[in-house]
């Protein structure tokens, strides 16, 4: 058989029909009607145990001693057992996941899924610690390239300042890899293998500070009331006061979610922490006093949100500036027991509710509803989502306000 020439292929004529022209160990030339010269290689695949076809590429792009080489590289791997055509794909899909998988990428893909299932306080601050800790330890990384070692070193610096949010990023770690080896852009979730009680000690639990001393939180009330500040913000921990909302639903409150005819208070539940697609909204009755406050804020607040930031912008208040002006009123000894901040008004509300439950009679069940605690059984969970505590929250929220008024007054 004659081998082809580099000299005398660019002088090929095309003819009425497609033509061949062999060059020998399954390399060949094409020549196609319209001029077009495309080299293909034929042989038998190892695995499949047929003939098969690949291009190799277009003549003059590719010359002859170029579509030789590579078809002396498809040789070779047919002689290991590999299939020259499989092995291209397999490439390209690797190509593809490892693009995909440089550590940055993977997280921002991740957090798109996370921004959909976060309530978007916990969402902001989980970014901000991958911002700031993370995504500059694996800069330019693929995420399948990252050891245990790497992992662990991580860890261990985030714990020397700071143990609870280490053992946080414990978890968030272990999602993470999670995801991306479902996505296929590392073979295994490595943080599985990592023994966390091994490399982090165990964080101290430290609840949020509350008041639960009638003199104290009397005069907290009385702070509130009598504040000099902002309105939105004096009304906003009004607000809180009689209905203790998460600190992110208290300041992203809008007055769509607001019915004064009615009385009532619906948060959707994609805006809440538990977002269980099971459970009903965020419903709560509007005691009289609550409704007072809501009609004050009215006045000086007409656009989307209720407690709205100074200036012309239809924006919120600040999630930190209630707790900034319950610093500036005094409210910071913790051992004195007068420290709170926003979330502190929940375990006020909680304790207070639990220790004078002979004065309302309220069920322990319609308690957790009015903070809006999800069941950690799931049987109780099913239950509680189909039940309608209204009625008694109804009578438990207007003790509760009647009992702030009376401490007011005092």
């Amino acid at each position: 058989m004659f081998k082809l020439q580099a000299v005398t292929l660019s002088k090929l004529k095309p003819k009425d029909k497609p033509y061949t022209l062999a060059d020998g160990n399954g390399l060949s030339l094409l020549i196609k009607t319209d001029g077009t010269k495309l080299w293909e290689f034929r042989f038998t695949s190892p695995t499949k145990l047929k003939r098969r076809k690949s291009s190799l590429g277009k003549f003059p792009d590719v010359p002859l001693t170029l579509a030789r080489d590579k078809a002396k590289i498809y040789r070779e791997q047919i002689s290991q057992g590999i299939d020259p055509i499989d092995k291209k794909q397999a490439d390209k899909i690797k190509l593809k996941i490892d693009q995909g998988g440089i550590f940055e990428k993977v997280v921002n893909e991740w957090f798109l899924k996370q921004e959909k299932e976060l309530a978007p306080s916990t969402y902001t601050r989980k970014v901000g610690q991958f911002d700031n800790d993370v995504k500059p330890f694996f800069k330019g990384r693929l995420i399948s390239s990252i050891k245990h070692p790497e992992i662990v070193k991580l860890l261990e610096m985030k714990a020397i300042k700071a143990p609870e949010s280490a053992s946080r990023l414990f978890g968030y770690l272990n999602n993470l890899w999670q995801f991306s080896t479902m996505k296929g852009y590392c073979e295994f979730n490595i943080i599985a293998n990592i023994h966390k009680k091994t490399i982090l000690t165990t964080p101290i639990a430290k609840h949020y500070s509350k008041i639960t001393n009638e003199e104290t939180l009397k005069e907290l009330i009385k702070a509130i009331y009598s504040y000099k500040g902002n309105y939105s913000t004096k009304n906003a921990l009004k607000f809180v006061l009689h209905l203790p909302l998460r600190a992110d639903n208290l300041v992203n409150l809008k007055w769509e979610q607001v019915d004064l005819e009615n009385k009532l208070l619906t948060i959707p539940r994609f805006l809440m922490k538990a977002k269980n697609k099971n459970m009903d909204d965020f419903v709560m009755p509007l005691t009289d006093q609550i409704i007072e406050i809501l009609n004050e804020q009215k006045l000086f607040a007409s656009g989307t949100f209720v407690f709205q930031s100074s200036g012309y912008a239809d924006l919120p208040i600040c999630a930190e500036t209630p707790n900034r002006a319950l610093q500036r009123m005094g409210f910071n000894n913790e051992e004195e027991g007068n420290k709170i901040r926003i979330h502190g008004f929940r375990g006020t509300f909680r304790s207070l509710i639990d220790t004078f439950i002979n004065e309302h009679n309220i069920s322990y069940e319609a308690r957790e509803r009015a903070l809006d605690h999800l069941p950690t059984n799931k049987v109780a969970r099913a239950y509680t989502n189909k039940a309608d505590y209204l009625k008694e929250l109804e009578v438990l929220m207007e003790w509760w306000s009647n009992y702030l008024t009376k401490l007011y007054i005092l």
